[in-house]
């Protein structure tokens, strides 16, 4: 990969190859930035866990915005969580990007977070929109292509030290067994180590 911005073709294919292929991107936000080094990929059809099987919202998100869009939601009442839409390929769907390993703004993340430790910052995606301070306002920002705000972007890097290994998704209780989240290896700032998500007990 060489860096250049990711563009609106980017997600316009299958969910899966969508969500394997962000890890190594670096998501450019209002001053900081972070390697992405986990996603989960959530399907619109056939995938009980996907927003939208229970939200109509969720369906007509799907409908009316265009690939590469922000689909941000408020989980338990307590962390917004930040979601990419991928549409136009075989598999539409919604990605959850799960943590980031911290580039730069650093000293803002620490500031949101409370926190020192740059594993600290973005390892998980409650975390990761605290520490780049995103909100419900910003949902249905495009992320690529036209209408995409200044100081916000996401884009390939040279590095392509990333091994990419998929497991199982973190705390669902429908299709839990689905290989849908996609992981950096190695990285020491992925919310949940590869292999480490118990399945629950039937």
């Amino acid at each position: 990969m060489h860096g250049g911005f990711l563009s609106t073709d980017f997600f316009e294919r299958d969910v899966l190859d969508v969500a394997h292929d962000l890890i190594g991107v670096e998501l450019i936000w209002h001053g900081c930035s972070g390697i992405i080094v986990e996603t989960e990929a959530y399907a619109v059809e056939g995938d009980p866990a996907c927003h939208t099987a229970s939200r109509p919202r969720a369906r007509e998100f799907v409908k009316s915005k265009p690939p590469g869009a922000a689909y941000v939601y408020f989980n338990y009442g307590m962390y917004w969580l930040f979601n990419l839409l991928v549409k136009g390929g075989e598999r539409d769907g919604l990605i959850l990007i799960r943590a980031l390993e911290p580039r730069k703004g650093l000293e803002h993340m620490q500031s949101r977070r409370n926190r020192e430790k740059a594993r600290e910052l973005c390892s998980g995606p409650g975390k990761l929109a605290q520490a780049l301070a995103i909100d419900g306002s910003h949902h249905g920002l495009p992320m690529v292509g036209r209408g995409k705000p200044a100081g916000c972007g996401l884009k390939t890097t040279s590095s392509d030290a990333h091994e990419v290994a998929s497991d199982i998704r973190v705390g669902i209780s429908r299709a839990v067994d689905f290989p849908w989240r996609f992981l950096s290896r190695h990285s020491p700032h992925v919310s949940v180590g590869h292999g480490k998500v118990k399945l629950p007990k039937a």
